[in-house]
C-alpha cells in the first residue's frame, strides 16, 4: 500500500484514521473522499467530547436541566461516522481471519423499497396476476 499524507485541516484523531486506513487499503478515488468525511467526522467528535467533558452532560436552560447540546451533536455525528464507514465496506475482525482480510462484496445496481416488476418474476404484469387470480376462483369452485 503506498503511504499517502493526510489531508490539510485533519487533527490528530482524523490523521490517525486516515492514516490506519490507508496504511492497510488501497482505496479509489470515491472511498478515499468518504474516508476523508470519516476522518473529518472524527474530529468533530473529539472536539464535542472535549466540550461536554469540560462542561458537564447536562446544562442549565430557560428551561431548565438539559442536554448539552455538543452531546446532542456528537449522537448525530456518530450516526454518520457509522454510516461513512460502513460504506466503506472496511472488514472487521481477527489478524488471519478470512472473513476479516477480505473486503465485503460491493452492492450492484440501486436498492430501493418498492419497483415495478414489469414481467420479471412471479407475477410481473397484471395479465399473469388476473390468470392466477382466476385459477384460484375455479380451484375453490370446484
Amino acid at each position: 500500500m503506498t503511504a499517502q499524507k493526510a489531508p490539510a485541516g485533519l487533527r490528530a484523531p482524523g490523521r490517525r484514521l486516515w492514516s490506519s486506513v490507508l496504511d492497510e487499503y488501497d482505496l479509489d478515488e470515491h472511498e478515499r473522499a468518504m474516508l476523508l468525511e470519516a476522518c473529518r467526522t472524527i474530529d468533530v467528535l473529539d472536539q464535542l467530547d472535549a466540550a461536554v467533558r469540560r462542561d458537564g452532560p447536562l446544562v442549565e436552560s430557560p428551561q431548565g436541566t438539559r442536554a448539552h447540546p455538543a452531546a446532542v451533536e456528537a449522537r448525530q455525528q456518530r450516526i454518520a461516522l457509522a454510516r461513512l464507514l460502513a460504506a466503506l465496506r472496511l472488514p472487521a475482525g481477527e489478524d488471519g481471519d478470512h472473513q476479516a482480510t477480505a473486503r465485503p462484496q460491493r452492492r450492484v445496481g440501486v436498492r430501493t423499497p418498492y419497483g415495478i416488476r414489469g414481467g420479471q418474476g412471479r407475477g410481473g404484469s397484471l395479465e399473469a396476476a388476473r390468470v392466477r387470480s382466476l385459477a384460484r376462483a375455479a380451484e375453490a369452485g370446484s
